[in-house]
């Protein structure tokens, strides 16, 4: 019987190099996964402050009604008073919260006033916007932001709502203020005790 030949093994050197190849690989393939991942996080996240932006903008519209036995007209001149109007002695909300920015994920906003009432919001995030066309009608100034900020929430929506003073006469001994976004800190809401 003939003597067994050795096996050929792969050296040490080429397998060291085909498991860093390996790896290469593998890692260009998860950065592509996380990339498409990271992606369709923020598209979900657009959706998520398009809803907020619609929800601030109702209540809005709800707050500056009225309603029967209380003047409508006014807007709020707190995110607050959203969540609980002010004007009437019971409990009325337009709001169940204060909602966060999804973009930014903090409860901090950047508020348009006009004559110190707020009229609308938008987020702090200078991100530039994944979407840049097909919105709705009353969102239809968003097109080809630059940034998120650009998305501004008001009531009458952005084509409806004039800045400037001759666009309504404010009231006598009221100056126009120029749309200037602030930002605000929401704070956690705790009831009065006398409405409890």
């Amino acid at each position: 019987m003939p003597p067994a030949r050795p096996v050929k093994r792969l050296s040490r050197g080429h397998a060291f190099l085909f498991t860093l190849l390996l790896v290469a690989l593998l890692s260009v393939s998860l950065l592509g996964a996380t990339e498409v991942d990271s992606t369709l996080a923020r598209r979900e996240r657009e959706r998520a402050l398009l809803q907020a932006g619609h929800e601030f903008r109702q209540a809005l519209a709800r707050y500056q009604a009225g309603r029967a036995g209380v003047a409508g007209g006014q807007y709020p001149a707190r995110l607050e008073d959203l969540v609980l109007d002010p004007r009437y002695p019971r409990t009325v909300r337009h709001l169940r919260r204060v909602l966060p920015d999804p973009i930014t994920g903090l409860a901090e906003w950047g508020l348009v006033r006009q004559n110190g009432r707020i009229v609308g919001l938008h987020s702090l995030s200078t991100l530039k916007p994944i979407q840049q066309d097909g919105f709705d009608p009353d969102d239809s100034s968003f097109r080809a932001a630059e940034s998120y900020r650009a998305w501004v929430f008001t009531y009458p929506a952005a084509g409806t709502l004039v800045p400037s003073a001759a666009a309504s006469a404010p009231p006598a001994g009221f100056a126009p203020q120029p749309f200037v976004p602030q930002p605000f800190v929401a704070q956690p809401f705790a009831p009065a005790a006398s409405q409890r």
